[in-house]
């Protein structure tokens, strides 16, 4: 005989489950796009050197702007707004955020071009490939927030693999060419290739024209969040530029060789939103006093396994070093400290940011990316200019502690106010 109190306890338990299964996936995902995008840095390190490798970089960081502000604009409202909602709600909302997604990426992929024929040089070539596979790159990047915004992660896992398996040949053929250009069209076409089969696994196309209604509707949270994601890549792409002026260009293929070493960790932050900040949705939903507990998880279980990683990067001997990042080794070994110091203090940072953007706090989450990445700009640069490249590493260490506690202090005012003024502030469709 079942009593009632196993009764209630059975849908507690399905409901861990779930959330177990919707974050393992999430961290395979993750996985699969950590393996690549390490991958690719590993091999146009190798294969460029140095100076190329910060050519590269600086079309990376650049990508990095594009993407968010597709995210701010199309994806994280998505995630928001339609994380658990019925098949019909969530398919009406893919079609008009995919669109948005593909229209971000066709107009800045057309600014980016622009740039780069204007630019020539060294530079130039890299830009103007990066604005020809934009719009694949966004759309790729949108199917993986629906998936997870639909609890569908095995999807989205799906998706990055696909993505993977063709960049190895695409990678190949590059590395004969031997050109930035020709490894950034590399990346982004697989990309590409990935983001036509998303529309394979969903059965939804992108509707461009659907893009002015999405924006109109979602405004209120947009436009907040393109001004976070942007001022969050925007002082990475201002202190890349920063330190390719003050240092020089291979300064910024050294910080990037040692970002590459904690590669697992800065490519989960990089998309933590698309398992975290849907997960946050769903407990505010339907246990909203445990968001604080759950944010404290997220986050000091990030903070934790990047100094774990750190501290077994400190161990590598110098010969497995330079087997993996050849030249740029000796030089971006000597970050390693400050480098998982500033991702750790990020990774703790972002478990309030899911629990701000859970509670559709825009205005909060919004201050708290500013103050960030202003403290992330003038650590960068201050730094670069007193102690050059080692000293730009270690002001982002310091600033990205700052930010981090500046996120939490925003989300325990949050959940001070849900608190006296128990109004659902996450809308529901």
């Amino acid at each position: 005989m079942t009593t009632e109190k196993e009764k209630t306890r059975a849908p507690a338990g399905s409901a861990r489950r779930g959330i177990v299964g919707r974050l393992s996936w999430g961290l395979a995902d993750q996985a699969a796009s950590s393996i690549t995008n390490f991958a690719v840095g590993i091999y146009v390190a190798r294969s460029l050197g140095l100076t190329a490798f910060g050519v590269f970089s600086l079309a990376w960081v650049t990508y990095g702007v594009a993407l968010n502000v597709s995210r701010g604009l199309a994806t994280d409202p998505l995630m928001v707004r339609f994380s658990g909602v019925s098949d019909a709600a969530w398919r009406g909302a893919v079609v008009r955020s995919s669109g948005t997604a593909l229209g971000v990426g066709a107009a800045l992929g057309a600014a980016s071009v622009a740039a780069g024929l204007a630019l020539g040089g060294r530079v130039g070539p890299a830009f103007a490939c990066l604005g020809a596979v934009l719009p694949g790159l966004l759309l790729q990047d949108a199917w993986r927030f629906a998936f997870f915004a639909a609890g569908a992660g095995r999807k989205a896992f799906v998706n990055d693999l696909v993505w993977g398996v063709v960049l190895v040949p695409a990678m190949v053929v590059s590395a004969r060419v031997g050109s930035v250009a020709a490894f950034v069209l590399a990346w982004g076409g697989a990309a590409a290739v990935a983001a036509v089969y998303g529309c394979f696994q969903s059965g939804i196309r992108p509707r461009l024209t659907g893009a002015r209604e999405w924006l109109r509707e979602h405004r209120d949270l947009g436009y907040r969040y393109l001004a976070e994601n942007v001022s969050n890549s925007g002082a990475s792409q201002l202190r890349a530029y920063g330190l390719g002026a003050i240092v020089g260009v291979g300064a910024v293929g050294v910080v990037r060789g040692a970002e590459l070493l904690l590669g697992p960790f800065l490519a989960v932050l990089m998309g933590l939103s698309l398992v975290t900040v849907a997960e946050a949705a769903r407990v505010l939903r339907r246990a909203p006093h445990r968001l604080g507990a759950f944010c404290l998880l997220l986050g000091g279980g990030q903070a934790v396994a990047a100094l774990l990683w750190g501290g077994a990067l400190l161990l590598v001997p110098d010969r497995g070093g330079e087997l993996v990042l050849g030249g740029v080794w000796s030089s971006a070994s000597q970050l390693i400290v400050p480098v998982t110091l500033g991702v750790a203090g990020a990774g703790l940072g972002t478990g309030a940011a899911a629990g701000l953007r859970a509670l559709g706090a825009a205005r909060r989450s919004l201050r708290s990316q500013l103050i960030g990445s202003a403290c992330y700009v003038a650590g960068g640069l201050g730094g670069a200019a007193v102690g050059g490249t080692a000293g730009s590493a270690w002001g982002v260490a310091a600033a990205t502690v700052c930010g981090s506690a500046v996120w939490w202090l925003q989300l325990r005012s949050a959940l001070r106010e849900r608190h006296q003024n128990p109004i659902p502030e996450v809308r529901t469709p």
